[in-house]
């Protein structure tokens, strides 16, 4: 696997002979490889020539300096799962080397709605930081596919819709949300929970597992099972549930039949550990 820490050496061997006309898949990640990552990798290979992994903890992303502070970091094993996963290229890049002149966004994207709410509404200004980051790497790279996971579901539905705002020529691919065996989605903020926190992070899961039976039967109301799972939640004192909220799956507008694509989405801190997760209903 070749490394790359700055922007140029990187295009100039993306685009020399031996690589044109291939293929790119882009796996953005903040480093804190999981199961869930490499499935993204191993998706990446099987549709394309050429496979490159970023890793770069974007701090313009995060609304709370806390959350960034404790981001895991564990660049020398990261490097040896992508080693091993095969992966063609890592992107390395320096806070310095993605933002020359400074954090500014003087190009900002209106997302509306989509972004405003959920996650937008507990970490104000996330998703405009992810934004500008993804819209940086995506220039740098100019992949044909990027690969998202579908645990962080709102991020890549503005994602999708940076895509489509800046005409660029990226084909979104979303990867269903690996699980550990008992249910819980990987995410690398899991390291940071102790035993107790991390066997009650699996009611998150059971949580939206029996609100997806019971939408299948039909036998509630939407505010009734958002009612239910919230309640299901708050039954635990250790679990600080910040949001449990059923949406339309394509703009995250409350849902108002049962005939519509919804997905069941949760927030909460477990230990001092914020968790979220996701899943589509029908």
């Amino acid at each position: 696997m070749l490394i790359f820490k700055q922007i140029k050496p990187l295009q100039k061997y993306l685009q020399s002979a031996d690589n044109k006309g291939k293929a790119i898949g882009f796996v953005p990640t903040m480093g804190a490889l999981h199961q869930g990552h490499l499935s993204l990798i191993k998706r990446s290979k099987k549709e394309c020539k050429l496979t490159i992994c970023s890793i770069f903890v974007n701090p313009t992303q995060f609304n709370d300096k806390t959350d960034f502070d404790k981001y895991p970091n564990t660049i020398a094993m990261d490097i040896e799962m992508l080693n091993d996963a095969k992966c063609d290229i890592l992107f390395l890049p320096s806070v310095k080397e993605m933002y020359p002149d400074g954090f500014i966004d003087s190009t900002k994207i209106n997302f509306g709605f989509i972004a405003e709410t959920l996650e937008g509404e507990h970490r104000p200004g996330h998703f405009s930081g992810m934004a500008q980051v993804v819209e940086k790497l995506l220039k740098i790279v100019k992949p044909d596919k990027l690969y998202m996971g579908q645990k962080d579901f709102q991020q890549q539905l503005i994602v999708q819709q940076l895509i489509k705002k800046r005409k660029l020529r990226t084909q979104l691919v979303t990867v269903e949300t690996m699980r550990e065996k008992n249910g819980l989605a990987m995410s690398s903020r899991n390291v940071r929970l102790d035993i107790a926190s991390r066997r009650l992070a699996v009611e998150i899961a059971k949580t939206l597992k029996g609100i997806k039976s019971k939408i299948k039967n039909q036998k509630s109301k939407i505010e009734a099972l958002e009612e239910e799972g919230r309640n299901k939640l708050r039954s635990f004192k250790e679990i600080e549930l910040e949001y449990f909220e059923i949406r339309n799956a394509e703009t995250l507008k409350p849902v108002s039949s049962k005939k519509e694509k919804s997905v069941a989405l949760i927030a909460a801190k477990i230990g001092g550990v914020r968790l979220i997760d996701n899943m589509l209903l029908n």
